[in-house]
């Protein structure tokens, strides 16, 4: 068999895929999903923690937006 078969192509590489997890978080999942050397049991791990992951960062992001509201609120009372 050929090395160059052996070898992932540059987007199902861990290195990309972290990366783009980074980026743009839960939307490259078929990244995770599409790569045939993971294992169907560190797909699902992987896709919960991603998920989970976002949900929180999404909570607080909506947290910070009410705060900087609650703000400038005050800031406009003065």
């Amino acid at each position: 068999m050929d090395k160059k078969e052996d070898t992932p192509k540059w987007y199902f590489r861990k290195s990309f895929i972290i990366f783009a997890v980074c980026c743009v978080g839960p939307l490259a999942l078929p990244l995770i999903w599409w790569r045939s050397n993971t294992k169907r049991s560190w797909k699902i791990g992987l896709t919960i923690v991603i998920l989970a992951l976002s949900w929180l960062l999404f909570q607080l992001t909506l947290d910070s937006i009410q705060r900087i509201k609650e703000y400038y609120k005050l800031l406009d009372a003065l």
